[in-house]
């Protein structure tokens, strides 16, 4: 039955035109249900056991600035660890909707592999962005949102026109529809905001969202920037007819970032 169930998720992921977006949500949900934050396991146990359980956890694949710069060699690969590794369901859940919702696209427009390596390329440097920033930090850092805020960046060069669904609290989130180059920059500021008012300490490593965004930006811009579109722009994704792809849904505005139990 389960080499069943397997197959058909393979055959599933062949057949989708993003495949590695799917497969990185699919994996980032398998390893948090697995792991003590869920809830899932009653091996960790309850109460203080369990948090104990957490903090080993988080601390053995999770980043540590401090421990990362006094043992690099042993602790090299804990930013891309940490990237599959989230604190709490609401943690899991705000990344995984983002991925979904920008991801696809921009797998179909850098390709399988060349995502894949973007996502962890920019994933890894955006983790270790905010390392460097506190590098006396003995908080844990777990999470996607440096890797997939590189997404959002890339996104954002690509596809600037692409309509996006929106909740904004203050209009009580009435769902409204913004092109990219709106709502992502918007994002962006915020995220700066609150990395300038942010306290070294358990929270949201806003720092992280600025890097991988930064660099997603970047890279987007090197990569495609002599393939410019009829007016100068690749401000719209065409499908087969020709008529311009829009992003059906969105989350808010303000994703749950990095997690630093």
């Amino acid at each position: 039955m389960i080499s069943n169930w397997a197959a058909a998720a393979v055959r599933a992921l062949r057949n989708t035109s993003a495949p590695m977006t799917y497969a990185l949500i699919a994996l980032c949900c398998l390893i948090f249900v697995l792991g003590p934050a869920s809830g899932f396991v009653p091996s960790y146990g309850t109460g203080d056991a369990l948090l104990a359980a957490q903090r080993a956890y988080f601390h053995r694949w999770g980043v540590v600035p401090a421990d990362l710069f006094a043992h690099p060699a042993r602790e090299a690969l804990t930013p891309v660890t940490a990237l599959f590794v989230h604190g709490s369901w609401i943690h899991l859940l705000g990344n995984m909707l983002f991925l979904y919702v920008f991801g696809a696209m921009t797998e179909e427009r850098l390709g399988r592999v060349e995502f894949t390596l973007f996502y962890v390329v920019c994933g890894y440097l955006a983790l270790l962005g905010y390392a460097l920033a506190n590098a006396d930090s003995a908080q844990s850092l777990v999470g996607a949102s440096g890797a997939i805020s590189a997404v959002l960046g890339a996104f954002l060069y690509l596809f600037p026109r692409a309509r996006v669904t929106s909740l904004l609290p203050f209009l009580f989130f009435l769902p409204l529809r913004f092109p990219a180059w709106v709502v992502l920059p918007f994002w962006a500021a915020l995220q700066w905001l609150a990395a300038g008012r942010a306290a070294q300490g358990p929270g949201v490593a806003y720092l992280a969202h600025l890097v991988g965004f930064t660099l997603g930006f970047g890279y987007a811009w090197v990569r495609f920037r002599k393939k410019k579109g009829p007016k100068g722009g690749l401000g719209r994704a065409v499908v087969g007819d020709g008529r311009a792809t829009r992003v059906r849904a969105a989350p808010a505005t303000v994703p749950e970032g990095e997690n630093q139990p």
